[in-house]
């Protein structure tokens, strides 16, 4: 069993991830904010280029932000209008239009980020 630095726990072998807001399991979740149950990941925000499921279009993905939901829309539309493309966030993924990784990545690190490319 692992705890959070405020005590509370964070996972149980047996009931997986835990939300630190009301110490239930993730999908028992009671909170009204759930988007602290985002993972942090390993401290690196992962770019990546995709087209599946787009008809052949190109997305940038970007992955691995440990931000809330707000702060993310808000880093969404900064890095959107930097790049002079559209764009989307679901699931705590950012979605932009076309090939933007060597655009994000420094602005991205700019910003203090952790940046890898991922894929091809």
């Amino acid at each position: 069993m692992k705890r959070s630095k405020q005590g509370g726990l964070v996972y149980s072998t047996a009931a997986g991830r835990m939300c630190p807001g009301c110490l239930r399991p993730a999908p028992e979740c009671v909170c009204k904010d759930r988007s602290r149950l985002r993972d942090g990941g390993d401290g690196f925000v992962r770019l990546s280029r995709e087209t599946k499921g787009r008809k052949g279009a190109g997305v940038t993905l970007v992955r691995g932000l440990p931000l809330a939901d707000a702060d993310l829309t808000k880093l969404s539309k900064q890095l959107k209008a930097r790049c002079g493309v559209g764009g989307t966030v679901k699931d705590g993924v950012i979605e932009l239009q076309g090939d933007q990784r060597d655009k994000l990545k420094e602005v991205l690190e700019k910003e203090g980020y952790k940046v890898k490319l991922a894929g091809g």
